[in-house]
């Protein structure tokens, strides 16, 4: 009679935590989607950046400081570079514009979100500052509300930057704890739900690692020849912002086939204007300039860099239509996020969409598309934690595991 009267108010008090959790869910859900750009921005940090913290931990004995110096000696100063290039781009673009009678004006600032009045008030101000003198009442309140514009949008992305920069630090340095607990979570690690994130966690890795390197390695190789091709040059050819134009070819080069053309062509056309306005003797170097572009910036990371840094499980052609369409989908964010979905989607049908489709048992093995990705077995066996997986007799994972047994 006991277990009789226990049962229903057992089964309402898990029908209530289960409830609890789903709304608790949906709020995290909530504020991850309100934050979506700093989360996936901290994401992109963790998993750019995971082998060079694992590396210095070894070192320095200390998860803490090790994620420290991973946090402000790698990742900040390539957002710094990286908003250094966009800084100046964006420079020459509003310049672009002005000159064609835009209504952009002062940098960042967009005189269109001021009221009529204030914006004939900027712009006779930004074409002529004496007329502070003459309008000193019109000219305060238009300072006010263009430096509060300024101020609003520098202190929001510092604050973007901020908090990605923390959740990349606490990712670094409680990984080994977060596995650990998901492990705990999931019921070990031979089970499906960890075989499948800890697929999708190396494929991450693999390729926000990968593609950091190779982008830096291009960037290097594009400023090198840049730099070779001013000191080269004769007369007054030159190659202008060669650090913008490096970082540029860097990112343009995990395209695949298009890989740096996108920015060297241009610089050889703009070289071959100034050769033409010089003389004709300088079209040779120029023509020189293309053949030594194609070799370095084109072929060289096509054949060699990007299959051997980026190429390790994930075809780059497959994520490139990741890495094009989500700032279109998203915005600037959709760079970091869409490959996050993508890689999620392509672990989800080689592991488990086959056998529920089968309505066969789910097993932590890989059913469809063997060679595109992480192989389960191997990514369990290489997160960090207890060593309860080594000890699993071989037998029984050769069983259960016929494809990844390789």
């Amino acid at each position: 009679m006991a277990d009789l009267g226990s049962g229903p108010p057992t089964d309402r008090t898990r029908l209530g935590w289960w409830v609890f959790v789903i709304g608790l869910a949906a709020i995290a859900g909530y504020v991850a989607y309100s934050f979506i750009g700093m989360v996936v921005l901290g994401v992109f940090g963790y998993y750019a950046t995971r082998p060079i913290c694992r590396r210095l931990a070894r070192r320095i004995d200390s998860d803490g400081i090790a994620a420290g110096a991973t946090v402000l000696l790698v990742v900040v100063p390539i957002l710094l570079l990286v908003a250094y290039a966009g800084f100046n781009v964006f420079q020459q673009l509003q310049g672009v514009v002005g000159a064609s009678g835009g209504g952009a004006a002062g940098g960042f600032i967009d005189l269109g979100v001021l009221p009529p009045e204030q914006q004939e008030t900027a712009r006779t101000l930004l074409q002529n500052p004496t007329q502070v003198v003459s309008q000193p009442e019109q000219a305060a309140q238009t300072a006010l509300t263009v430096g509060a514009q300024a101020f609003g949008a520098v202190a929001g992305g510092l604050v973007l930057v901020g908090l990605a920069l923390t959740l990349s630090y606490f990712l670094l340095q409680n990984d080994d704890q977060l596995a650990g607990g998901l492990e705990e979570l999931f019921g070990g690690r031979e089970t499906v739900a960890y075989a499948y994130a800890a697929a999708v966690d190396e494929d991450l890795e693999s390729v926000f690692f990968g593609n950091l390197l190779f982008v830096i390695t291009m960037a290097v190789i594009a400023a090198i020849a840049y730099e070779a091709t001013n000191l080269l040059a004769p007369g007054s050819l030159h190659v202008p912002m060669v650090l913008v134009l490096a970082v540029l070819t860097g990112f343009t080069s995990l395209i695949p086939i298009v890989v740096g053309k996108v920015i060297y062509l241009p610089v050889v056309a703009y070289l071959g204007v100034q050769a033409l306005q010089t003389g004709g003797g300088a079209l040779v170097f120029v023509a020189a300039v293309l053949v030594v572009y194609f070799l370095v910036l084109d072929i060289l990371p096509q054949t060699f860099l990007q299959p051997y840094i980026t190429g390790r499980q994930l075809d780059m052609v497959v994520l490139m239509f990741a890495y094009l369409l989500g700032p279109i989908l998203f915005g600037w964010y959709g760079f970091f996020l869409l490959p996050i979905v993508f890689i999620a989607i392509l672990e989800l049908v080689r592991i488990v969409l086959p056998e529920l489709v089968r309505g066969e048992p789910l097993t932590p093995t890989v059913s469809l598309g063997e060679g595109v990705g992480t192989n389960p077995r191997s990514a369990r066996d290489d997160v960090p934690g207890e060593d309860a997986a080594d000890e699993t007799p071989d037998t029984d994972e050769e069983t259960d595991d016929p494809a990844g047994a390789g």
